[in-house]
């Protein structure tokens, strides 16, 4: 059952910011081939995010999903190198798209996107996880950075 909550998750969340929104945004005709600077940036956070989303299943016991949240503070993989490399995955692939069809309309996206991110972790998400996880959370915070 939790696979198929993470499943969802993936798909509802990630899913419809970094691929769906980007594909309905795409240049139509010969603009739409994507170059290899955007294929490297979408295939490379693409990785990482399934690489997040797997942290999360495993380590924490939990999904990426607010209606499913992790149990465990997870602290394992790429979370030893920031505090929210699915963020910084999903940048990652919003950059790809930008880069890649060399769109105005996807750099904008990526940038008002991101922006969400910061104000999401800076006053919902690291409240929420200092009160849920308390120490562990402080000594996390002070051992690895907020992004990179």
């Amino acid at each position: 059952m939790l696979l198929l909550k993470a499943l969802v998750a993936f798909l509802a969340l990630p899913g419809l910011v970094a691929f769906v929104t980007p594909l309905w945004l795409m240049p139509r005709g010969d603009a739409a081939r994507l170059n290899l600077a955007g294929i490297v940036l979408v295939v490379t956070g693409t990785v990482l995010l399934l690489w997040c989303v797997c942290s999360f299943y495993a380590a924490g016991r939990g999904t990426l999903a607010p209606w499913s949240p992790p149990k465990s503070l997870v602290m394992t993989g790429l979370y030893q190198l920031s505090r929210n490399p699915m963020y910084v995955a999903v940048s990652l692939i919003l950059w790809g798209w930008a880069i890649g069809f060399h769109s105005l309309p996807h750099a904008m996206y990526a940038i008002v996107v991101m922006t969400l991110f910061f104000l999401r972790v800076r006053f919902g998400e690291e409240p929420a996880l200092e009160r849920q996880f308390g120490d562990e959370w402080r000594r996390y915070k002070r051992r690895v950075r907020r992004w990179l």
